[in-house]
Protein backbone atom coordinates (compact mmCIF):
# COMPACT_ATOMS: atom_id res chain seq x y z
CA UNK A 1 0.00 0.00 0.00
CA UNK A 2 1.61 3.23 -1.03
CA UNK A 3 2.82 5.31 1.76
CA UNK A 4 0.60 8.50 1.99
CA UNK A 5 -1.41 11.05 4.00
CA UNK A 6 -4.82 10.04 4.40
CA UNK A 7 -7.47 11.71 5.01
CA UNK A 8 -9.99 10.21 7.71
CA UNK A 9 -13.89 11.42 7.02
CA UNK A 10 -16.00 11.21 10.60
CA UNK A 11 -19.35 11.20 9.68
CA UNK A 12 -21.06 13.14 12.27
CA UNK A 13 -24.45 10.96 13.60
CA UNK A 14 -27.51 12.77 11.31
CA UNK A 15 -30.01 13.13 14.74
CA UNK A 16 -27.15 16.10 15.81
CA UNK A 17 -28.48 18.21 13.21
CA UNK A 18 -32.42 18.81 13.21
CA UNK A 19 -33.75 18.97 9.27
CA UNK A 20 -31.24 17.01 7.88
CA UNK A 21 -30.55 16.16 3.91
CA UNK A 22 -31.68 12.69 3.12
CA UNK A 23 -34.18 12.50 6.24
CA UNK A 24 -37.18 10.76 5.59
CA UNK A 25 -37.47 8.12 2.61
CA UNK A 26 -34.18 9.34 1.43
CA UNK A 27 -32.59 6.55 4.19
CA UNK A 28 -30.46 9.02 5.30
CA UNK A 29 -26.43 10.03 3.97
CA UNK A 30 -24.05 7.43 1.89
CA UNK A 31 -21.47 10.08 1.65
CA UNK A 32 -20.41 13.70 -0.37
CA UNK A 33 -20.19 14.23 -4.05
CA UNK A 34 -18.20 17.89 -3.47
CA UNK A 35 -20.44 19.90 -1.49
CA UNK A 36 -23.38 17.86 -2.27
CA UNK A 37 -25.17 15.49 -0.08
CA UNK A 38 -25.93 11.70 -1.84
CA UNK A 39 -28.81 9.91 -0.31
CA UNK A 40 -28.97 6.21 0.27
CA UNK A 41 -31.81 6.15 -1.71
CA UNK A 42 -28.94 7.28 -4.81
CA UNK A 43 -31.03 10.57 -5.24
CA UNK A 44 -28.84 14.00 -4.43
CA UNK A 45 -30.42 16.57 -2.08
CA UNK A 46 -31.87 19.69 -2.71
CA UNK A 47 -30.26 20.87 0.46
CA UNK A 48 -28.16 24.04 0.09
CA UNK A 49 -26.00 23.27 3.09
CA UNK A 50 -22.25 22.32 2.45
CA UNK A 51 -22.23 18.60 2.71
CA UNK A 52 -18.36 18.99 3.70
CA UNK A 53 -19.78 20.62 7.24
CA UNK A 54 -20.68 16.87 8.10
CA UNK A 55 -17.21 15.95 7.94
CA UNK A 56 -13.36 17.06 9.99
CA UNK A 57 -10.30 16.06 8.75
CA UNK A 58 -7.76 14.54 10.78
CA UNK A 59 -3.92 13.21 9.74
CA UNK A 60 -3.28 9.50 9.70
CA UNK A 61 -0.15 7.34 10.51
CA UNK A 62 0.51 4.85 7.42
CA UNK A 63 0.48 1.52 9.09
CA UNK A 64 -3.44 0.53 9.57
CA UNK A 65 -2.66 -2.23 12.07
CA UNK A 66 -1.70 -0.42 14.62
CA UNK A 67 -2.81 3.20 14.08
CA UNK A 68 -5.12 4.52 16.56
CA UNK A 69 -8.56 6.64 14.51
CA UNK A 70 -11.30 7.58 15.39
CA UNK A 71 -14.20 5.76 14.23
CA UNK A 72 -18.02 5.87 13.83
CA UNK A 73 -20.66 3.73 14.51
CA UNK A 74 -23.09 2.40 11.79
CA UNK A 75 -25.36 -0.49 13.54
CA UNK A 76 -22.69 -3.43 14.36
CA UNK A 77 -20.16 -2.25 11.80
CA UNK A 78 -17.81 0.72 13.20
CA UNK A 79 -15.96 2.46 9.95
CA UNK A 80 -13.04 4.45 9.60
CA UNK A 81 -12.21 6.07 6.64
CA UNK A 82 -8.75 6.98 4.74
CA UNK A 83 -9.11 8.32 1.66
CA UNK A 84 -10.05 5.41 -0.39
CA UNK A 85 -9.45 2.97 2.18
CA UNK A 86 -12.42 1.45 4.65
CA UNK A 87 -11.33 0.08 7.97
CA UNK A 88 -14.46 -2.03 8.71
CA UNK A 89 -14.40 -3.71 12.48
CA UNK A 90 -17.08 -6.44 12.38
CA UNK A 91 -18.14 -8.10 15.54
CA UNK A 92 -14.69 -10.02 16.05
CA UNK A 93 -12.97 -9.65 13.20
CA UNK A 94 -11.34 -6.27 10.73
CA UNK A 95 -11.13 -6.14 7.24
CA UNK A 96 -9.60 -3.17 5.41
CA UNK A 97 -11.43 -2.30 1.93
CA UNK A 98 -9.94 -0.76 -0.97
CA UNK A 99 -13.07 1.65 -2.75
CA UNK A 100 -10.64 1.75 -5.88
CA UNK A 101 -10.90 -2.22 -6.34
CA UNK A 102 -14.16 -2.97 -4.77
CA UNK A 103 -12.55 -5.30 -2.31
CA UNK A 104 -10.69 -6.45 0.62
CA UNK A 105 -6.95 -5.67 0.95
CA UNK A 106 -6.17 -7.36 4.12
CA UNK A 107 -8.16 -8.30 7.74
CA UNK A 108 -7.41 -9.05 11.19
CA UNK A 109 -8.76 -11.20 13.91
CA UNK A 110 -7.56 -13.19 17.11
CA UNK A 111 -8.80 -16.71 16.60
CA UNK A 112 -9.33 -17.80 20.50
CA UNK A 113 -10.09 -21.10 21.83
CA UNK A 114 -12.83 -22.98 20.30
CA UNK A 115 -15.71 -23.00 22.83
CA UNK A 116 -19.04 -22.09 20.63
CA UNK A 117 -20.74 -24.24 17.73
CA UNK A 118 -22.96 -21.63 15.86
CA UNK A 119 -24.22 -22.84 12.74
CA UNK A 120 -22.97 -21.44 9.48
CA UNK A 121 -24.85 -18.44 8.20
CA UNK A 122 -26.24 -20.29 4.25
CA UNK A 123 -26.60 -15.94 2.51
CA UNK A 124 -23.88 -13.86 1.23
CA UNK A 125 -25.14 -10.06 1.19
CA UNK A 126 -23.75 -6.59 0.79
CA UNK A 127 -22.74 -4.40 3.71
CA UNK A 128 -25.41 -1.83 4.00
CA UNK A 129 -23.05 0.42 5.70
CA UNK A 130 -20.64 0.65 2.93
CA UNK A 131 -21.08 3.23 -0.01
CA UNK A 132 -22.14 1.38 -2.89
CA UNK A 133 -19.04 2.72 -4.72
CA UNK A 134 -16.35 0.76 -2.12
CA UNK A 135 -18.08 -2.65 -2.55
CA UNK A 136 -19.02 -5.11 -4.94
CA UNK A 137 -22.47 -4.65 -6.52
CA UNK A 138 -24.39 -7.88 -5.98
CA UNK A 139 -23.85 -11.18 -3.31
CA UNK A 140 -24.10 -13.62 -6.31
CA UNK A 141 -22.19 -16.73 -7.07
CA UNK A 142 -19.39 -15.48 -8.98
CA UNK A 143 -19.15 -18.86 -11.78
CA UNK A 144 -16.22 -19.59 -13.77
CA UNK A 145 -14.98 -21.76 -11.51
CA UNK A 146 -14.85 -19.81 -8.31
CA UNK A 147 -16.16 -19.89 -5.25
CA UNK A 148 -17.05 -17.01 -3.02
CA UNK A 149 -14.17 -17.01 -0.89
CA UNK A 150 -14.18 -16.01 2.30
CA UNK A 151 -11.20 -13.67 4.01
CA UNK A 152 -12.07 -14.43 7.69
CA UNK A 153 -13.93 -18.02 8.10
CA UNK A 154 -16.96 -18.38 9.99
CA UNK A 155 -15.30 -21.16 11.90
CA UNK A 156 -13.19 -19.60 13.77
CA UNK A 157 -15.94 -17.15 15.04
CA UNK A 158 -18.16 -19.74 16.09
CA UNK A 159 -18.80 -18.52 19.51
CA UNK A 160 -21.25 -16.02 17.89
CA UNK A 161 -23.75 -15.86 15.23
CA UNK A 162 -23.58 -12.42 15.07
CA UNK A 163 -19.68 -12.77 14.19
CA UNK A 164 -20.55 -16.20 11.79
CA UNK A 165 -23.45 -14.01 9.87
CA UNK A 166 -21.16 -11.08 9.43
CA UNK A 167 -18.50 -13.03 7.65
CA UNK A 168 -20.88 -13.36 4.76
CA UNK A 169 -20.87 -10.17 4.37
CA UNK A 170 -19.19 -9.60 0.68
CA UNK A 171 -16.56 -6.72 1.85
CA UNK A 172 -15.29 -10.04 3.43
CA UNK A 173 -15.62 -12.27 0.37
CA UNK A 174 -13.29 -12.34 -2.94
CA UNK A 175 -13.32 -14.52 -6.18
CA UNK A 176 -11.02 -17.01 -5.06
CA UNK A 177 -10.83 -20.33 -7.32
CA UNK A 178 -12.45 -23.14 -6.30
CA UNK A 179 -9.79 -25.78 -6.10
CA UNK A 180 -7.81 -22.84 -4.11
CA UNK A 181 -10.56 -21.76 -1.56
CA UNK A 182 -10.87 -25.66 -0.70
CA UNK A 183 -7.78 -26.79 -0.87
CA UNK A 184 -4.72 -24.89 0.13
CA UNK A 185 -6.57 -22.26 1.75
CA UNK A 186 -8.80 -24.10 3.69
CA UNK A 187 -5.96 -26.04 5.15
CA UNK A 188 -4.41 -23.01 6.42
CA UNK A 189 -8.02 -22.31 7.96
CA UNK A 190 -8.01 -25.78 9.34
CA UNK A 191 -4.33 -25.18 11.05
CA UNK A 192 -5.75 -22.36 12.90
CA UNK A 193 -8.80 -24.32 13.44
CA UNK A 194 -6.88 -26.77 15.81
CA UNK A 195 -3.98 -24.64 16.73
CA UNK A 196 -6.15 -21.90 18.27
CA UNK A 197 -7.37 -23.97 21.03
CA UNK A 198 -3.47 -24.52 22.18
CA UNK A 199 -2.63 -21.29 22.72
CA UNK A 200 -4.54 -17.90 21.37
CA UNK A 201 -3.49 -16.56 17.52
CA UNK A 202 -3.49 -13.48 16.11
CA UNK A 203 -4.31 -13.97 12.28
CA UNK A 204 -3.45 -11.51 9.86
CA UNK A 205 -4.03 -11.71 5.68
CA UNK A 206 -4.35 -10.22 2.77
CA UNK A 207 -4.57 -10.08 -1.24
CA UNK A 208 -2.33 -9.54 -3.82
CA UNK A 209 -4.36 -7.95 -6.72
CA UNK A 210 -1.32 -8.36 -9.24
CA UNK A 211 -2.13 -7.41 -13.08
CA UNK A 212 -3.86 -10.41 -14.48
CA UNK A 213 -6.75 -9.10 -16.99
CA UNK A 214 -7.13 -12.28 -18.29
CA UNK A 215 -9.04 -13.82 -15.42
CA UNK A 216 -11.02 -11.05 -14.27
CA UNK A 217 -14.20 -12.39 -15.11
CA UNK A 218 -16.00 -10.56 -12.60
CA UNK A 219 -16.00 -6.88 -13.40
CA UNK A 220 -18.79 -6.46 -15.27
CA UNK A 221 -21.08 -8.64 -12.89
CA UNK A 222 -19.72 -8.04 -9.33
CA UNK A 223 -17.36 -4.45 -10.59
CA UNK A 224 -14.25 -6.33 -8.96
CA UNK A 225 -11.21 -8.00 -10.48
CA UNK A 226 -9.90 -11.53 -10.13
CA UNK A 227 -6.90 -11.67 -7.16
CA UNK A 228 -3.60 -13.02 -8.48
CA UNK A 229 -2.92 -14.72 -4.78
CA UNK A 230 -3.42 -14.42 -0.87
CA UNK A 231 -1.02 -14.27 1.59
CA UNK A 232 -1.55 -15.19 5.28
CA UNK A 233 0.39 -14.94 8.96
CA UNK A 234 -0.29 -16.65 11.93
CA UNK A 235 1.64 -15.84 15.29
CA UNK A 236 1.64 -17.91 18.43
CA UNK A 237 3.06 -17.18 21.68
CA UNK A 238 5.13 -14.36 22.84
CA UNK A 239 8.36 -13.12 23.99
CA UNK A 240 11.20 -15.43 23.08
CA UNK A 241 8.17 -18.33 22.56
CA UNK A 242 6.75 -16.25 19.50
CA UNK A 243 6.26 -18.15 16.54
CA UNK A 244 5.04 -17.06 12.99
CA UNK A 245 4.02 -19.09 10.07
CA UNK A 246 3.92 -17.57 6.38
CA UNK A 247 2.11 -18.67 3.28
CA UNK A 248 1.43 -17.30 -0.28
CA UNK A 249 -1.09 -18.87 -2.31
CA UNK A 250 -1.67 -18.30 -5.64
CA UNK A 251 -5.25 -17.69 -6.89
CA UNK A 252 -5.44 -20.56 -9.26
CA UNK A 253 -6.91 -24.06 -9.76
CA UNK A 254 -3.56 -25.84 -9.07
CA UNK A 255 -3.41 -24.39 -5.91
CA UNK A 256 -4.34 -27.90 -3.89
CA UNK A 257 -3.91 -29.33 -0.04
CA UNK A 258 -0.82 -31.13 -1.27
CA UNK A 259 0.80 -27.89 -2.45
CA UNK A 260 0.54 -25.97 0.78
CA UNK A 261 4.09 -26.78 1.78
CA UNK A 262 5.46 -25.04 -1.67
CA UNK A 263 3.69 -21.47 -0.41
CA UNK A 264 5.65 -20.91 2.82
CA UNK A 265 7.45 -17.79 3.20
CA UNK A 266 9.33 -15.97 5.83
CA UNK A 267 7.30 -13.03 7.55
CA UNK A 268 9.54 -10.46 5.97
CA UNK A 269 9.14 -12.03 2.74
CA UNK A 270 5.33 -10.61 3.07
CA UNK A 271 6.27 -7.42 4.34
CA UNK A 272 8.64 -7.25 1.18
CA UNK A 273 5.88 -7.88 -1.24
CA UNK A 274 3.29 -6.35 0.44
CA UNK A 275 4.50 -3.40 2.17
CA UNK A 276 2.82 -4.03 5.50
CA UNK A 277 4.78 -3.89 8.82
CA UNK A 278 3.72 -7.35 10.34
CA UNK A 279 3.73 -7.27 14.31
CA UNK A 280 6.29 -10.60 14.70
CA UNK A 281 9.44 -10.16 16.69
CA UNK A 282 12.48 -9.52 14.39
CA UNK A 283 13.98 -12.94 15.07
CA UNK A 284 10.86 -14.61 13.82
CA UNK A 285 10.63 -12.66 10.79
CA UNK A 286 13.24 -14.68 8.57
CA UNK A 287 12.06 -18.19 9.57
CA UNK A 288 10.58 -19.94 7.22
CA UNK A 289 9.57 -23.62 8.33
CA UNK A 290 10.42 -26.16 6.09
CA UNK A 291 6.55 -27.43 6.51
CA UNK A 292 3.42 -26.25 7.49
CA UNK A 293 2.26 -26.63 10.82
CA UNK A 294 1.14 -31.04 11.48
CA UNK A 295 -2.64 -30.99 12.01
CA UNK A 296 -2.79 -33.00 15.55
CA UNK A 297 -5.11 -36.37 14.92
CA UNK A 298 -7.00 -35.57 17.53
CA UNK A 299 -8.21 -31.96 16.49
CA UNK A 300 -12.12 -31.41 16.30
CA UNK A 301 -12.01 -29.19 12.94
CA UNK A 302 -15.40 -28.63 13.33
Amino acid sequence: MNKIILLILLLLPLSTWAGAPCSGKKAGIAHCNGSQFVCNDGSTSKSVKDCSSFFKTEQLPTNPVSAPTPTVAQSNTEITRSGNILKLDYPGFTVWLDCAQRGAIKFQYVAQRDNGNAKRYDKFMLDQNVPAECQQTTANAYGHGYDRGHQVPANHLDASKEAIKATNTMTNILPQAANMNRGAWLQTEEIIECYRDISELLVIGGVIWGNNPADDYFVQSHGVKTPDAFWKVVVRGTGQDERAIAWIVPNSQEATRKHLDDYLVSVDEIERVTTEKIPVADYAKHDKPIQSWMIPHDCNKG
